[in-house]
Order: C-alpha cells, then structure tokens, then sequence
C-alpha cells in the first residue's frame, strides 16, 4: 500500500455509541480514514461490496449471524482484512480460523484511560491489517490428520521447541502442533495476545493436539509430550536445574514492543539450552524474535523461519532471515514435517 494512501477502514458494530466513539477516535488518526459504518452483517456486507475498505473492524458477535460465520461467508469472495473487537469470547479464535487477521480487545467504555489504551492498540493492528495477506483456504483438520510424523524413537540432540508469532501466528502454531506427534520433546510458544486469551488458546490447542498443551505457569516442568504456551502478561524464560528444564513467568516491561516477548523466550533459551534447541519464529509485524533467535543460531541451535508467501505478515521472519538468524526458511505447511527430519537425525 503507498505510504500517503489513508487506510480506508469500514466500522462494523450493533452498538450506535460505540460506532460513534470509535469513529471518533480513529479520525484522530491522519493515516486513517473512515469509509462508513455497519450495525449488522446484511448491511456490513453490502457496504463491503460498495465502499471496497482496506480494513475491517467488526464485533465477534453480530446481531442476525455470528461474525465466524459471517467471515466464512465473506473471505473466500471478498479477502478484505477484518480486525476482529471482541469480548474475552473463545469465538474469537474460530473467527480468526475463518479468516480474521487479529484482534483487539473490546475496552470498558466508562474507563477513558482504557478506552484510549483500546483506540491507540486498535490504530495499530488496522495498520498491520492493511498490508496482511488473507487466508481464504486454509488447510482443514482433517487434512492435517492425515500427514502422519513419527519420531524415530532414538535419544535427540534437540529437547526443547521454541516457537515465537504474533500476526496471523494464532493460526500457523495451529497447523504446526496439529501435525506433531503424542512424544514430541517440550515445546515453549509465545504467542502475542492478550491476558486471559492465551487461557483459551492453550486450551483450544490442546483439544486438538496429540500432546498436552496449557497455559505456562512460573515453575511449570518442560517435558516431553507437552507445550506451555506465555500467559498475555508474563514473559517466559527457560530455565534449568538438577531435576531439568523448567519455565519462569512474571511480569515486566515490554521487549521488542511487547509482553510476553519472543526475544525474551528465545534468548533464555539459546542461554539455558543452546545447541539442544530448535527455534522457530513464525508470521508477525515487527522484529520481535529475530535478534533472539540469532542468538540461538550462534549457539548451534537448529532455527526455522516461516516464509513470505505462507505469513499472513512477513515481518518478524523477514528480519530474522535477513540478519543470519535463519537456517531453513519454507512455508509454514512444511515446518511440522521440518522439526521431526531434525529431530530424527
């Protein structure tokens, strides 16, 4: 998109003050534009047919037809980018199976410090949402179940998975853990998101995984057979004593932008395990993880990039693979078959 086009963004909400707020407070914004504004999905799309908007912002639940089967409908004719306003709603994370880029969540409207936190993370992930690549065809589960990955059984050098994303990421570890099997060595995924969604997703992970998946909590064993996935506020750092690899997580100041931070992950991880690591650093805006996961690489750690054609946004792999940091970069349908090659060496 040329830097002096404004981002036209269309407003998708069945509240009438919280249209008029937003749109209001996104105006403030000079690379934004406000193309128009929907109370339900019938008119929503017909505006999306009319006004062509860049971005898309929409309320998971909508009156007359949910937002996931809204986007399900939309996405494969009209790719538009939606940037999703939700609740703490484990529908969010089917809405961005359905083709949702990100999300933002929704602020308490009686709070104007938290409304203005809300409008300013907002401003950002339209302007990300801008330049991301929609998925309309998205691998099913079923399909994934069927690409069986089977460890050899002998001792591997690589005991602990490192896996970093953000934009579009939610998605990408999805199809990455699906394809892994019951005795996969520990993994550690940060994911950026907020607090009390990262619960869900690990749960949701977990229901659809061959091995346990959970929210990491400050002491948590890694062990094989399960992943441990950042709480929204904590960072998590790999750590190691008599009894093995274990995880800290406590609150601090935001690295790289943010909070759990994949630098942070990836560099206790190149300090703690080094060699006997493997780090993958998935679809997102921004540099967060590269520099960490160089630092892996510098240790001989095996490290795996996902590709620009498969990243919803090739940021975060982009500049990891363009400073070194990066040993094997293909798409992110080829990195599950990629880690159990490595691990069956």
């Amino acid at each position: 998109m040329p830097m002096n086009h404004r981002i036209r963004v269309l407003i998708v909400d069945d509240s009438l003050f919280f249209r008029t707020a937003l749109q209001k407070a996104l105006l403030s914004d000079a690379t934004i534009e406000i193309v128009g504004s929907a109370a339900n999905v019938i008119d929503a799309e017909k505006k999306i047919k009319e006004l062509s908007p860049d971005v898309v912002t929409m309320d998971v639940e909508m009156p007359g037809m949910r937002g996931t089967d809204f986007l399900k409908k939309l996405i494969p004719d009209y790719p538009v980018p939606v940037v999703l306003v939700s609740s703490l709603n484990i529908g969010i994370f089917e809405a961005l199976s359905a083709g949702a880029v990100d999300f933002v969540l929704k602020p308490n409207l009686r709070d104007s410090n938290d409304f203005s936190i809300f409008c300013q993370e907002l401003c950002v992930k339209i302007k990300i949402a801008s330049s991301a690549k929609v998925k309309k065809n998205k691998p099913s589960i079923a399909a994934i179940a069927s690409l069986p990955l089977v460890l050899s059984g002998k001792e591997s050098s690589e005991h602990i998975i490192a896996i970093g994303a953000s934009t579009g990421g939610t998605e990408a570890t999805a199809e990455i853990l699906q394809q892994l099997p019951a005795d996969i060595p520990g993994i550690l995924v940060v994911q950026h998101m907020p607090a009390g969604f990262t619960k869900m997703y690990a749960d949701r992970l977990n229901k659809i995984c061959k091995f346990t998946v959970q929210e990491a909590a400050d002491g948590d064993r890694v062990v094989q057979g399960q992943a441990l996935v950042a709480a929204g506020d904590k960072h998590m750092t790999l750590e190691k004593d008599f009894k093995g690899y274990y995880v800290k997580c406590a609150a601090g100041e935001k690295v790289s932008g943010h909070c759990p931070s994949v630098d942070v992950l990836f560099r206790s991880v190149a300090r703690t395990a080094g060699k006997d690591a493997m780090g993958i650093i998935l679809t997102g805006m921004g540099r967060d993880g590269a520099n960490g996961l160089l630092e892996l690489r510098q240790k001989g750690a095996f490290t795996i990039g996902q590709d620009k054609q498969s990243s919803v946004v090739y940021g975060m792999p982009m500049v990891a693979f363009e400073i070194g940091a990066v040993e094997k970069q293909v798409p992110c349908s080829s990195i599950a078959r990629l880690i159990i090659q490595r691990l069956n060496k």
